[in-house]
């Protein structure tokens, strides 16, 4: 069971309690009478949940990094904001579109429901938007027959392994951030497994060639050599966005990471 059905169970059983006690039981209750104990938490929480339960469906929600795939942009262990209303409002739960309020972009940071498992979150970066054309070579990436500007900065020393990356600054629409890039590493030459709208994809030795379906995202991590992303499972559906990632709040093992991020 989800968390966000979890809780959405909870609101309504602590609702139901609260709505009966004040149509009834209420009123059969004498006035030294104390209130049953599931009747008196029921009553104490509800006001509690209903607040948490707005907010994370409908405004911000947590998340917190388990990988190193957007290194260096998130580390392992931060601990993150999504809005959730950036890409328009969603029923919680069923994550139906109710409102449109706007669509990603290039570059944005976003919080979606892993294609293949629903059940899981995946963060990575919004690198096609639908009807894009990509071409991901030579770990180089061109999207509708223009090159994505990179420029080298310097490298990048990766404290859990203890080892260096090639850095980068890439310019996706109007965001710059940082990648990393593996020269050891070989590029993909095929896709993980089959996936929907694989057709639109194709793969050789220097990387692949995809157009983005229409309702569809392809996403990549800035870590590009350690991502498992839509180079390996496919394209994001518009249905599974959660919502688009913006700020840092807390990360145990390094207390100095707080603030917005790109």
């Amino acid at each position: 069971m989800s968390f966000a059905l979890f809780l959405l169970l909870l609101l309504v059983i602590t609702g139901l309690v609260w709505l009966l006690d004040k149509l009834v039981l209420r009123k059969n209750r004498r006035k030294d009478d104390k209130q049953p104990w599931w009747v008196e938490y029921s009553i104490s929480f509800f006001p509690v949940i209903l607040i948490v339960f707005f907010l994370r469906s409908f405004l911000v929600e947590p998340f917190k990094i388990p990988s190193s795939s957007m290194v260096p942009t998130l580390l392992v262990g931060d601990f993150i904001l999504v809005n959730k209303f950036t890409y328009g409002v969603r029923l919680p739960v069923i994550n139906r579109k109710i409102v449109e309020l706007g669509s990603p972009q290039r570059g944005d940071v976003m919080v979606f429901r892993y294609p293949e498992d629903p059940s899981l979150d995946y963060i990575k970066r919004v690198v096609g938007l639908p009807g894009d054309r990509l071409e991901y070579r030579n770990k180089r990436l061109t999207i509708n027959g223009e090159a994505v500007p990179l420029k080298q900065v310097d490298d990048y020393l990766s404290k859990e392994r203890m080892q260096f990356s090639r850095r980068y600054v890439e310019t996706l629409g109007k965001v710059e951030h940082e990648i990393l890039l593996e020269e050891d590493v070989p590029p993909l030459s095929g896709p993980g497994r089959a996936f929907p709208f694989a057709g639109n994809c194709n793969y050789n030795t220097g990387g692949l060639t995809c157009t983005v379906p229409p309702g569809h995202y392809f996403m990549m991590g800035d870590n590009r050599d350690n991502s498992s992303d839509s180079r390996v499972w496919g394209f994001v559906p518009d249905e599974n966005i959660v919502g688009k990632a913006f700020f840092i709040w807390l990360n145990l093992n390094e207390l100095g990471r707080f603030g917005s991020f790109r």
